[in-house]
């Protein structure tokens, strides 16, 4: 049987039924995490973890209630906004080319500036949710996000969009980890996979619409001001009314004295990431690896995150909690989602910029074309949410990438026709 481990605070809680809780406890320095996993531990009668932001569920139900879909719709609100976001200028880049007179290359740094503050930010995330309280961190990092959209309506180069893209990575970085801490906070750690299931309406919607509402917005002129404006500006209203339904559906925040914050490993782990993938994110305007705007940002990202790890290992309170990852559970969950991100996100990436400059599609049938990637998700996400809950995660993983697998596999037989019907 699988069992869900939740990280509340200071304590680690095992739960192997409803009403039973294993009788370990390991501390875990202040981290906000929830993964699942196996306990060998014997068992005692449950009680619910303190703290808790919310009154805590029916441990006989693994139904959502009415105030845990209050703030599911407040979460999903501002994730829709950022993931939406990331689809919609992925159309873009090509009109970006066009209108900022600038390489593929360059025009995708609006991407890449956006992942390196967003690579900055995370690592700093768990120990501010607990120094601070998730709703105030949550608001903070909507404003953010809204500033920085309303900011990249207004830019008049490339360098200026790019660095107005890094402020908005700023926020966007904080939204879907605090997102599902809140989630999961609300609901509690024996309804996860229901959790989950709500958390991926996003991830559905943002396929979906966003190619079409980004095709959409670039091809019009509203104001005397040209479509790409609004891919941008969209954001403001969206971002004002999560700003004022997280103020008043979340509950008040009561932050805890924290563990002193660890200086050294911010200092290692957010340089390191954010270089290493400055390098990686070179090879595509450098065309090699050897370049040394390549090599010497990744080797020098590398060094820090091993200096970060062996350092996280010898504190005692470091800003990530590398113990974790003796838990093999957690440590292959977390490889199978790098490995799927690298391949799925980066097809994502590619294949707009592929419809538009080679088929010579306009923004709009790029983004029809691409929505039903989205719907296939639709489709399975509810399913695979009940299934988790009932029987794990490992075969529904597997059966995921098999499929994921064989649909990539056909798109390496798209060739460069230079028009298909739509």
């Amino acid at each position: 049987m699988v069992n869900r481990v939740f990280f509340h605070r200071t304590a680690l809680y095992c739960r192997v039924e409803p009403n039973i809780r294993p009788t370990c406890r390991r501390p875990t320095r202040g981290k906000l995490a929830l993964v699942i996993q196996a306990c060998p531990c014997k068992a005692e009668t449950v009680t619910t973890p303190p703290d808790s932001q919310a009154a805590q569920p029916d441990p006989t139900s693994d139904k959502l209630d009415a105030s845990v879909l209050k703030v599911a719709g407040v979460v999903v609100l501002g994730a829709i906004m950022s993931i939406l976001d990331i689809t919609v200028v992925t159309i873009a880049l090509p009109t970006f080319q066009n209108t900022f007179h600038a390489s593929y290359a360059i025009a995708a740094w609006s991407m890449t500036g956006y992942t390196l503050a967003l690579a900055t930010v995370i690592p700093l995330t768990g120990w501010a949710a607990d120094r601070f309280g998730t709703k105030r961190l949550y608001m903070m990092a909507l404003t953010f996000f809204v500033l920085g959209s309303l900011l990249c309506s207004t830019a008049w180069n490339i360098e200026s969009l790019i660095a107005f893209r890094v402020i908005q990575g700023l926020g966007g970085g904080m939204l879907m980890p605090l997102g599902m801490t809140i989630m999961t906070h609300a609901a509690g750690p024996q309804r996860i996979g229901r959790v989950m299931a709500v958390l991926g309406v996003p991830m559905l919607l943002g396929p979906i619409l966003g190619p079409i509402l980004g095709g959409w917005l670039i091809d019009v002129h509203w104001f005397g001001m040209a479509g790409w404006h609004w891919i941008f500006l969209i954001n403001v209203p969206i971002g004002a009314l999560s700003l004022i339904l997280s103020f008043v559906v979340f509950a008040p925040d009561r932050p805890e004295p924290s563990e002193a914050f660890d200086f050294v490993g911010m200092l290692l782990a957010s340089p390191g990431l954010a270089l290493f993938l400055f390098g990686v994110s070179s090879i595509p305007e450098k065309h090699t690896v050897l370049a040394a705007r390549v090599l010497i940002p990744a080797v020098i990202g590398l060094v820090l995150m091993v200096a970060f790890v062996l350092h996280a290992l010898r504190t005692d309170h470091p800003l990530i909690d590398v113990h974790l990852f003796r838990n093999r559970s957690l440590t292959f969950a977390v490889l199978t989602m790098v490995f799927f991100a690298i391949a799925f996100f980066g097809a994502g990436l590619l294949l707009p910029s592929y419809l538009q400059q080679v088929r010579g599609l306009t923004p709009l049938h790029a983004g029809l074309l691409i929505a039903p990637q989205g719907l296939g998700a639709m489709l399975t996400m509810p399913i695979a949410g009940r299934l988790v809950d009932k029987i794990g995660p490992g075969r529904i993983v597997m059966t995921g990438l098999v499929v994921i697998a064989i649909g990539t596999l056909f798109l390496t037989q798209l060739h460069a026709d230079p028009l298909i019907p739509c």
